[in-house]
């Protein structure tokens, strides 16, 4: 589609601003230290980061595109029960965070790689719980048949894109940490909580594609 009459919000767009944005570039660092500066969980954090990548997976609905989300299991150890994106730790056999991610998203949800267009990377995305997270932004055809891991997860569900990257639907909550106030974003949606890692990322998403 030619980029001047790409919709807004559709998959078209997000494919175009995907591919125009500095991926890795040397600019600002993000991650969960942005909205907290200097808060004890970053600073004293004991041993390196470990590697992840998560897959951003934009659902092409026509004009109405739609990114695709896990709710949690509810038998996991941390965060149960939250809005994700599919993803995981990178192991030793992928060759690429690309290849980590896509491989992660078949295993959560059975999303077969064929239906799945990566069309860039973000910054790597630096969490509180000790990861360094690499968001692979991707297109994905319709006609996909999920078929759900219900070791890691409960439920799969769909969000409009134009929801996620309008800022007044995100608001910034706290809890506390160790007697400490720890600030994040969440973005709630039908019944689901997105917060967290999964909504300060979409919030990145926001910041270096639509803001």
């Amino acid at each position: 589609m030619d980029e001047k009459v790409a919709l807004p919000f559709s998959a078209a767009d997000f494919r175009l601003r995907a591919g125009r944005q500095d991926a890795f570039g040397a600019g600002e660092e993000y991650g969960d230290h942005r909205f907290n500066p200097g808060h004890p969980r970053l600073t004293l954090r004991d041993g390196p980061l470990r590697a992840a990548a998560v897959l951003i997976p934009v659902v092409d609905r026509g004009p109405e595109a739609t990114l695709l989300l896990t709710k949690r299991a509810e038998n996991l150890r941390n965060h149960t029960g939250q809005g994700a994106f599919p993803g995981g730790r990178i192991d030793p056999v992928d060759p690429t965070p690309e290849a980590a991610a896509l491989r992660e998203a078949n295993e959560e949800v059975g999303l077969e790689a064929g239906f799945v267009d990566v069309v860039g990377r973000m910054p790597d995305y630096i969490s509180g719980s000790g990861y360094r997270i690499a968001p692979v932004l991707s297109v994905v055809r319709p006609g996909f048949q999920l078929r759900l891991n219900p070791a890691e997860v409960d439920a799969a569900f769909e969000v409009p894109l134009s929801f996620l990257m309008d800022p007044a639907n995100h608001r910034r909550d706290s809890r506390l940490w160790q007697d400490l106030e720890w600030v994040f974003y969440e973005m709630p949606y039908d019944g689901n909580r997105i917060w967290g890692v999964t909504a300060g990322i979409i919030r990145t998403l926001y910041e270096r594609l639509y803001a």
